[in-house]
């Protein structure tokens, strides 16, 4: 068991977990999936179709005939980190396909690594699958070769990723998104909820809803079929199907307020993820956000006042350019004011193609290190004193995995690997990854929480 560090970024998918062996003969295809749980849900659908065309799945480099790296373009950080992986995957196994949100960049990627096979952008699937194909011609076999319906997942099967639209209609000046992936392009409801269905019949027992902006989903119909829905009715609707359901990128418009009484009700998870970013009115202009601050607070104190439960979660830029001391310790107040259960944070990075890249006053960096490390630290005490309220308390937990010293398990309150974990050290051998069980909180920390069984658990999924 391991508590999940204060610093994890917030942009991150777990860890993939890559499924199954080959049949003798049968060609393997590597993935290294990097980036945001949108790029997990792009490489389970390439690795799906990949299945269902005869290929194998492969854990590691060896034996695979070609690699597949599904980048990151979001920061500079995350660029590098994609030109690393890439760069590994040529010394493991040599033969390279680049997609992904860095694959919008291709000279970018062959100017560091010319020898890559092939590059594509993200949700290129098709030309993913050309260049697999030129490498490594598929061997179907009709009577071996079946895939279950809900296809293949890279996360345990307990939970899964549902991404609702792709694309984004906003323009923050920090954020080259819409240039990577384009407008708001929302999927059919009628689409979503059959993939989530046969998410649940499968043995899913949490959605995770995704998204570049959940809020907007449905709002780019307009006269197309399906038009007045929006993520309101998809909600209460993937709550009928019995899973936890969590709701991702969440931007604060008001008719969010409809969203809080499906939580307070038990429809969807009492947990709302929304990006604020910041909060003095001066760095939001320069940001080009959608939301005002002086707001924010209000709009927090009603979503609690319907649903006293709720858990926020938010994450935050600090060190934009022509941040003075002054707008950061507004920042600070506002923290104090708002008490966010999670809380995540970046500092800020110039991105290739940004706006925000021109503006005056960019902060230098040791100014950044340290505006990060007081908020993180207000951040911690926030979160501390939070989930020191929680003990006593008895919570709902889903398991998530056993080891020989307890399970590790997560509240409505916790994401998988960006939020808490709530630890069983005792009457745990029973315990299985899925179930879903209640226990009473005996201990806290400033993110982790420890408990004991309180009741029989639910039946875990076949």
């Amino acid at each position: 068991m391991s508590q999940n560090p204060p610093e994890l970024r917030p942009d991150l998918a777990p860890r993939a977990v890559l499924p199954g062996d080959a049949r003798p003969g049968q060609p393997k295809i590597g993935m290294v999936s990097l980036g945001c749980p949108k790029a997990l849900v792009d490489s389970e659908r390439i690795l799906t179709r990949l299945r269902a065309e005869g290929y194998a799945i492969s854990p590691d480099y060896a034996g695979a005939e070609a690699v597949i790296v599904n980048t990151c373009g979001f920061l500079d950080s995350a660029k590098a980190e994609s030109l690393d992986a890439i760069g590994e995957a040529l010394r493991e196994n040599g033969r390279v396909i680049v997609t992904g949100c860095l694959g919008a960049e291709p000279e970018y990627i062959t100017g560091a690594h010319p020898k890559v096979l092939a590059v594509t952008g993200p949700q290129q699937y098709e030309q993913v699958l050309d260049a697999v194909h030129s490498v490594a011609p598929p061997s179907p076999d009709p009577f071996v070769d079946l895939l279950p319906a809900s296809g293949v997942t890279l996360t345990p099967r307990h939970f899964s990723y549902l991404k609702i639209s792709e694309g984004c209609n906003h323009k923050c000046k920090f954020c080259i998104i819409p240039d990577m992936r384009g407008r708001l392009q929302s999927r059919p409801a009628k689409a979503v909820l059959r993939e989530a269905e046969k998410l649940v019949d499968a043995g899913v027992r949490e959605l995770l809803v995704i998204s570049q902006d959940t809020s907007a989903y449905g709002t780019d119909w307009k006269d197309r079929a399906g038009a007045g829905t929006h993520i309101v009715d998809l909600a209460r609707d993937l709550g009928s199907l019995g899973a936890w359901v969590r709701l991702h990128y969440v931007y604060p418009y008001p008719f969010v307020r409809d969203l809080v009484p499906l939580m307070a009700d038990g429809s969807i998870l009492p947990y709302l993820d929304v990006p604020f970013q910041h909060a003095h009115p001066d760095t939001l202009r320069r940001m080009a956000r959608p939301a005002h601050a002086e707001k924010t607070l209000d709009r927090i104190a009603e979503w609690r006042g319907i649903c006293p439960d709720i858990t926020l979660r938010s994450t935050f830029i600090v060190g934009y350019p022509g941040e003075t001391e002054a707008e950061f310790q507004t920042l600070l107040d506002w923290l104090d004011d708002a008490q966010l259960d999670r809380v995540g944070a970046f500092r800020y990075e110039n991105v290739a193609g940004a706006r925000s890249n021109a503006l005056p006053d960019h902060v230098p960096d040791d100014v950044k290190e340290d505006r990060f490390a007081r908020f993180m630290e207000k951040a911690q005490a926030i979160s501390a004193a939070r989930l020191a309220a929680k003990v006593g308390t008895r919570l709902d937990v889903i398991v998530d995995s056993i080891d020989d010293q307890g399970a590790t398990c997560r509240t409505k309150a916790d994401a998988p690997e960006i939020d808490g974990n709530l630890f069983i050290d005792e009457g745990f051998e029973t315990l299985a990854p899925g179930d879903i069980v209640t226990v009473e909180v005996d201990e806290a920390s400033e993110y982790d929480l420890w408990g004991r069984l309180a009741q029989e658990r639910s039946s875990r999924p076949e």
